[in-house]
């Protein structure tokens, strides 16, 4: 059993749009970052350099979506090399998902 994060952090991290697009873009990385030569995308994950330039965005602003999404459990960050690489972490976006569904159906 994976150990919960911190909701309240994990609801940060889905209250922003740029957050929400590299969560959509990861989540078919060969489509989105296929152009990625260092490493197969899929496998390892996706630059941090490329989620900028999708972004279109400095790597810093980047950095800092991306290091909340790694907070919020949603994402890995691997180092390969001397690139860092990002990739989703499935299971904790689904158990995400499903306490927010309990949540939002919860009888008072």
């Amino acid at each position: 059993m994976m150990a919960r994060m911190d909701r309240s952090t994990q609801i940060k991290a889905m209250a922003s749009q740029p957050r929400l697009l590299i969560l959509r873009l990861l989540a078919a990385p060969q489509k989105h970052f296929g152009q990625q030569w260092s490493a197969d995308p899929a496998e390892l994950g996706v630059c941090m350099t490329l989620i900028a330039e999708a972004l279109a965005v400095a790597q810093p602003t980047a950095s800092r979506h991306l290091d909340i999404l790694r907070q919020a459990g949603f994402i890995t960050v691997r180092k390969h090399l001397k690139w860092s690489y990002c990739k989703r972490d499935e299971a904790a976006i689904s158990d995400y998902l499903d306490w927010l569904r309990a949540e939002l159906s919860m009888k008072s």
